[in-house]
């Protein structure tokens, strides 16, 4: 049974490597669930800028994209890779696509729902673990990245 957040890993999208979570220990992880045709897809643009804002700070983001919420992330691992390279100018990591729902959701999300009582209900959902690799905070689809109350959270942790 899992502790924290960092006895989880995640694919890279590439599929070069595994990105452990235990690996940033020490750093804030904003875990976000994405899909590229979604109405909320252009929160990629403001969680670029908030991975610009605190990374030198310890901050790092993962967005996990799924296909679970009607279909809005169709592509390919290598599509969705150059979408949000592209069209974002993402920098930050990018795990391969994935189930976040259901009894099959990768087993981070399982340990989010079974021990904090959160999962998400629609794309862009986002998930803040602290240092220590303990769940903080879950911040919804609505709630914009550059919104106060995730900069609060984000700078009281750092």
């Amino acid at each position: 049974m899992a502790s924290n957040a960092y006895d989880f890993s995640f694919e890279s999208i590439d599929s070069k490597t595994e990105i452990n979570l235990s690996s940033y220990k020490g750093k804030v992880l904003l875990i976000v669930n994405t899909a590229s045709k979604c109405g909320f897809t252009k929160q990629y643009g403001p969680l670029e800028e908030l991975y610009q804002k605190y990374k030198d700070r310890g901050f790092e983001i993962i967005a996990v994209p799924s296909n679970d919420f009607f279909s809005q992330e169709p592509g390919s691992n290598s599509e969705i890779k150059n979408f949000c390279e592209t069209k974002f100018g993402i920098s930050f990591l990018i795990a391969a696509k994935l189930k976040v729902k259901g009894k099959d959701a990768h087993p981070f999300f399982l340990w989010l729902k079974e021990n904090h009582e959160v999962k998400p209900g629609w794309n862009f959902n986002k998930f803040l673990i602290g240092k220590d690799g303990e769940f903080i905070e879950h911040f919804g689809s609505r709630l914009d990245p550059l919104s106060e109350d995730i900069a609060k959270q984000i700078e009281n942790h750092l």
